[in-house]
């Protein structure tokens, strides 16, 4: 294929993708308790962006849609990029970006966080986002350690050190459960993953950290697609392997962090996304990366408005449609990955 061809066919699936997301964007805005038509939801989101006077019914759209709709839109768009530089840094398109911990860790500093807030709901508010966070971004680093030991970032040790943790670390949540039952329930709900108190803080929370996640890795696809042909020939190539390496792992590690954080744990977005993107447009992350950030996005702004709908009047976690849908979407992977050996 011809560089021009390249270009063309990349631009034109970034623009595909960036129309279903607006699409589904408005469809997210537009469908709920209240259908709202997409020039009511155009004209609320024109006058908040103006200044202009909000009419009687802008308040459904702005305060409780929208943000819903943009932070569903950041989470997909963090989880699937996080897994597109996961599966480059494990050379395998089953990796998913909770395969080093980081959601056991992010479940432990929600636990706390919940524990520690419980029959305080301002507080909870802020803490849970923040001890997940700590949470994540903690194991990550121990992760790193225990794979680093010999000055050298080990794949299969990452991954084995990754799983171990996650083990400890739910025990542990399993453990303050146990003797903090009063938090149970709210416990529970996160861990299933949701968006119930979406809010334009945790928007503004979210969209830096995937701006920083994704500001590296843009600019290095071609070091990524270097790196699909084995470590050796990447380091033959130019490649400072090691250092690259954990280049990839902050800047996923960031967009999880940043993910789970006010979302909770969401499985399969960032293993679907990607694959389903890679097999239509193909492995080159020119084109893989920037397209699963925007394909994530929409598939989590479908997955809330399911989430949302199927059963209204009442409301399905998101990470249990995530899970009805991703399950059986990874055992297909599995059959067809068998079936070509």
């Amino acid at each position: 294929m011809s560089p021009g061809s390249h270009t063309r066919r990349r631009i034109t699936a970034i623009a595909v993708l960036t129309v279903a997301l607006g699409i589904a964007m408005l469809a997210g805005v537009g469908f709920g308790a209240v259908s709202v038509t997409p020039a009511d939801s155009l004209g609320a989101i024109g006058r908040m962006l103006t200044g202009a006077p909000k009419l009687p019914g802008d308040a459904v759209i702005v305060d409780i849609r929208l943000p819903r709709v943009v932070l569903a839109a950041l989470v997909g768009s963090c989880l699937a990029s996080a897994g597109v530089l996961y599966q480059a840094l494990f050379r395998n398109p089953l990796a998913d970006p909770y395969i080093l911990g980081m959601s056991a860790g992010a479940g432990l500093g929600a636990v706390i966080a919940l524990t520690l807030t419980a029959g305080a709901t301002a507080l909870r508010f802020g803490l849970v986002p923040a001890g997940a966070f700590v949470g994540a971004i903690l194991t990550i680093i121990v992760v790193v350690r225990l794979a680093s030991l010999r000055g050298v970032l080990d794949v299969t040790s990452l991954l084995l050190a990754g799983v171990a943790l996650s083990y400890v670390l739910a025990a542990l949540s399993s453990f303050i459960m146990v003797f903090f039952r009063e938090s149970m329930t709210s416990v529970v709900f996160w861990m299933m993953g949701g968006l119930t108190g979406a809010s334009w803080p945790y928007v503004r929370m979210v969209a830096p950290m995937l701006v920083l996640g994704l500001a590296v890795p843009l600019f290095a696809t071609r070091e990524m697609n270097i790196l699909l042909l084995g470590e050796e020939r990447a380091a033959e190539l130019g490649v400072d392997v090691e250092r690259f390496k954990r280049v990839l792992l902050t800047a996923g590690s960031l967009l999880v962090a940043g993910a789970v954080s006010v979302s909770g744990l969401i499985g399969f977005v960032g293993l679907m996304t990607p694959h389903m993107v890679r097999l239509v447009l193909g492995p080159d992350h020119r084109v893989l990366l920037p397209a699963s950030a925007i394909g994530g996005a929409v598939v989590m702004v479908l997955a809330d408005l399911a989430a949302r709908t199927v059963l209204a009047p009442v409301e399905l976690p998101v990470g249990i449609v995530t899970a009805l849908v991703g399950g059986p979407f990874f055992v297909w992977l599995l059959v067809r990955r068998n079936g070509h050996r």
